[in-house]
Formats: C-alpha cells, structure tokens, sequence
C-alpha cells in the first residue's frame, strides 16, 4: 500500500477495476492514450484546478462524467439539444453528472478545484460543441 495526492497523480481504472496511478505532467493525456490502449474501458479520477474559463469544450462518448465542488465556484454549460443548459456549483460537495455525449464547458467565478471521475474513451475537445 501507498499514499498519494490527487494533485500530483490520477488514478486509473482499468476494465477489470484494478486501481493504477500515473504522475501528473505536461503530456499526461497523449501519454494516457498510449500507455492504456486507447483509454478503451478505463475510468480516469483526478482533481483539478481551474483560476479561469475553460478554452474549449469537450465530450465523452464512453459513458457519464461525475464532477463534484471541492472549493470555489463554477458554471457548468451543457449544449444539449441544441441550446445551452446551465448548472452552477457553489458549494463544496455540489455535484453534476454529465450525461455521455453531451458536449460541455465551465465558466469559473472564483478559483475552483473539483474532482472528476471520467469515462475517457474517445474524449474530443473543440472550440465549440460539435452540431449533429
């Protein structure tokens, strides 16, 4: 057994649930696709961290995101059948379940941190949500 911290790793479960860490860096996501074979069936816990608005938007085809509030407050937008849809978390334990394929994005009021737990099997980012 060992200790880590959510600011330094992330946790990864794989198709049979078995718990793996894998330390935080600049590449830490093209390093993901690569080292777990595409991401196909794993899960990804981390924590993060957010001063501003997100740049992009994205979108998890593999299944349901959960974000839950540790501290700060923030703006889910969800695009969801062709119109925005808002959410806001403001207090520590707030939480928001992301249905899959819904493209989204936060807008930060003040800094934030939050805890992911997200399906990333073929997770997309763009500038704006992708129109079907």
């Amino acid at each position: 057994m060992n200790l880590f911290n959510l600011t330094t790793e992330s946790v990864i479960f794989t198709p049979s649930l078995e718990a793996k860490t894998k330390a935080l860096s600049p590449t830490f996501y093209p390093e993901l696709e690569a080292e777990f074979n595409g991401f196909a069936g794993h899960v990804l816990i981390s924590q993060h961290h957010f001063a501003e608005d997100w740049p992009t938007w994205e979108v998890h085809p593999a299944g349901d995101e959960f974000v839950t509030l540790i501290t700060g407050n923030i703006t889910f937008v969800l695009w969801q059948d062709q119109q925005e849809h808002v959410l806001r978390l403001s207090n520590p334990s707030d939480f928001v379940i992301i249905p899959k394929d819904v493209w989204h994005t936060a807008r930060v009021h003040t800094p934030t941190t939050m805890l992911f737990v997200t399906p990333g099997e073929g997770t997309k980012n763009d500038a704006a949500p992708e129109t079907v």
